[in-house]
């Protein structure tokens, strides 16, 4: 069993290398570039609006919706969905592959990325669909089937509604739980297939609730988490503010810079550089991918375009603040000043260090000198251990819903006990694999739902950029 594991991990490693460093990439930069240019720049013309809508409408308590959700409702579960293990595994894993530079391509992903995202969360509203019942579904299946009426469109959105609940409701939730149960381990000692169960346990009552249920977790959940985790990371860089600086100049020099410190040619290291970015910046804010717009297709709003600059923060809060924080951390505590890969002189799995673990050693190195190092070494693996159970497990219950709404497309209404009962054992069976191999096998599915997804969107391109332009014409006639 071990070698088959290791020769399917090889596999897919190699398929996903392929896809990452030459389809992903220009995939991703090339429709968010597309979609800058239609929009006129939306990005940055909605940016204020967007963050209005967002922070003038926080409700920890939204109540029950009566056919969808409530914007921030939606956008919270998107955010649940966004900000996971991505923001700190995955940013650990690109710079620990590309570099400091890699959080550079990361940012531009995602700023393209929030045009993007803006065109999937108008698509989704205007083409969702609303049963006799009251109760509405939408998301990329449904504005593919739009995009193409035909033999081929159907065949596209079986495609893609096939990957998102292999992506998001089985594969996605094992990634999570996986990254909870070791770094519960590491804080705790607790065997991970016992935090599985748990985890499990919790993620089964809270499916069953059904829409409302998880709307009414994230929308109280996201905002403590986000606040707690960057309240944290302000803390370790107030110890280490003097590498700040060094940090934030690591991250553009090794963009452009890379095989300083990458083995091989500048190509090569340029590759790679802007490859994780890539990948990772995919797993982290899911622009692009397909999954967030099942969350903002629920939203009930008075236009399109109001769910997509709320879309477009999600987004921002994701790369820009959450994950941008987690790179700072890492690349100021150990990267910068006299840290433990200073001048890049060490392997840093010579001296253990691992995608999984890199912010508690950073905590650790920004903490000895006031605590002992053995105290900083609990204090940071705790720290990572309550924020990736609170990330990962709020991604958890917001792919479980996506994976749902496309399980229920292909399967019928009836389905949906069934895949509650799947998804649930993915969760603990994730707690209980290896790292390497549920991380490949996400990432496969994540990028073979990116390809109809965007074939869709720029399909269907016409749309958005007329909803933009009415939202233009309304703007300037207020």
């Amino acid at each position: 069993m071990e070698k088959f594991l290791d020769k399917l991990l090889s596999v897919v490693d190699t398929v996903n290398s392929y896809t990452a460093d030459y389809i992903l990439i220009v995939l991703l930069i090339a429709t968010g570039l597309f979609f800058t240019i239609k929009t006129r720049f939306v990005q940055v013309r909605c940016f204020g609006e967007g963050m209005k809508r967002v922070f003038g409408n926080i409700k920890l308590r939204g109540g029950k919706q009566s056919g969808g959700l409530s914007s921030f409702q939606a956008l919270a579960t998107a955010i649940a969905a966004q900000v996971g293990t991505g923001n700190i595994v995955g940013a650990c894993g690109a710079i620990l592959t590309g570099g400091p530079g890699a959080i550079f391509w990361m940012w531009v992903i995602a700023f393209f990325g929030m045009a993007t995202i803006y065109s999937e969360a108008v698509l989704a509203q205007k083409t969702r669909v609303v049963d006799e019942n009251g109760n509405v579904a939408g998301g990329p299946v449904y504005y593919i089937k739009n995009a193409f009426n035909n033999g081929f469109g159907k065949f596209l959105a079986g495609f893609f509604a096939v990957a998102a609940v292999l992506a998001l409701g089985f594969m996605g939730s094992m990634v999570q739980s996986n990254s909870i149960g070791e770094a519960v381990n590491t804080a705790t000692g607790i065997d991970p297939w016992i935090v599985g169960i748990v985890v499990a346990l919790i993620a089964g009552f809270i499916f069953i609730g059904g829409v409302n249920r998880i709307a009414s977790v994230t929308e109280k959940m996201v905002p403590i988490m986000a606040m707690g985790y960057l309240v944290g990371g302000l803390l370790i860089l107030a110890f280490r503010i003097k590498c700040v600086p060094e940090a934030f100049g690591m991250i553009f020099k090794y963009a452009f810079m890379p095989q300083a410190i990458i083995a091989g040619g500048f190509g090569a290291a340029l590759k790679a550089a802007i490859s994780q970015g890539a990948k990772r910046g995919l797993f982290s804010n899911e622009a692009g991918m397909g999954s967030t717009p099942h969350a903002h297709a629920l939203a009930k709003v008075e236009k399109p375009h109001d769910q997509g600059v709320v879309a477009m923060i999600g987004v921002f809060i994701d790369t820009f603040v959450v994950l941008t924080m987690t790179a700072l951390v890492v690349i100021s505590c150990l990267y910068a000043g006299k840290g433990p890969l200073s001048g890049f002189a060490v392997d840093a799995e010579a001296i253990g260090l691992a995608n999984t673990n890199m912010v508690q050693n950073a905590a650790k190195v920004a903490f000895e000198g006031f605590l002992g190092a053995g105290v900083a070494a609990k204090v940071g693996a705790i720290f990572v251990a309550v924020c990736l159970f609170f990330f990962a497990f709020s991604t958890i219950i917001g792919w479980n819903l996506f994976g749902k709404i496309n399980f229920e497309y292909l399967f019928g209404k009836k389905s949906v006990v069934v895949y509650s009962v799947i998804a649930v054992i993915f969760v603990f069976l994730g707690s209980c694999l290896k790292s390497d191999l549920v991380w490949a096998l996400t990432d496969f599915f994540n990028y073979l739902m990116v390809i109809p997804n965007v074939i869709a969107l720029v399909a269907l391109n016409k749309i958005v950029s007329k909803e933009a332009k009415e939202a233009r014409r309304l703007k300037k006639k207020a």
